[in-house]
């Protein structure tokens, strides 16, 4: 739950400063990807930008939102809310959400239930939920909306 504070200081944690993106996103160890697509969709940002992370050694914790049949995805055991996933992995750095915009706000729920709470949630390149951002926020989750997560990682690392 939000304190006082926190909710009248939400815009604190909406990151959007090149340089705050950066410094955020080398901290990101562990990753949930919620809305993770499967080998099956190599093509598709959803599949191939966790891969990436994964080959930039941070863990990914698959979240996906669809294949009710699959049980791993890139060699991670498969969780079906980010609740259960932090339950199960710890403390996630980062939710790097997949999701229509008009989807993301339904997960705000589960992704605030989650114990511990994750520190970021990052909408992917082309995702913009403001009621959600806010929601989040002014929970004290940073969040980032509208970037791509492997090109910042790759040009946060291309920066040290």
């Amino acid at each position: 739950m939000a304190t006082a504070a926190t909710s009248a200081n939400w815009r604190a944690n909406i990151i959007d400063d090149d340089a705050e993106v950066a410094k955020l996103v080398r901290t990101f160890r562990k990753v949930a990807v919620l809305g993770i697509k499967t080998e099956r969709q190599a093509d598709q940002p959803a599949f191939y930008v966790a891969e990436y992370l994964k080959n930039a050694g941070v863990q990914v914790v698959p979240v996906p939102t669809y294949y009710p049949d699959v049980t791993s995805i890139l060699g991670a055991p498969v969780f079906r809310t980010v609740t259960a996933a932090a339950a199960a992995e710890g403390q996630l750095d980062c939710v790097d959400v997949f999701r229509r915009p008009s989807d993301v706000e339904a997960h705000v729920t589960d992704i605030l239930a989650a114990t511990p709470r994750p520190r970021a949630v990052w909408l992917q390149s082309g995702i913009r939920c403001p009621p959600a951002e806010e929601a989040l926020a002014a929970a004290g989750v940073l969040v980032v909306a509208d970037r791509c997560l492997m090109v910042e990682h790759r040009a946060a690392a291309a920066r040290l």
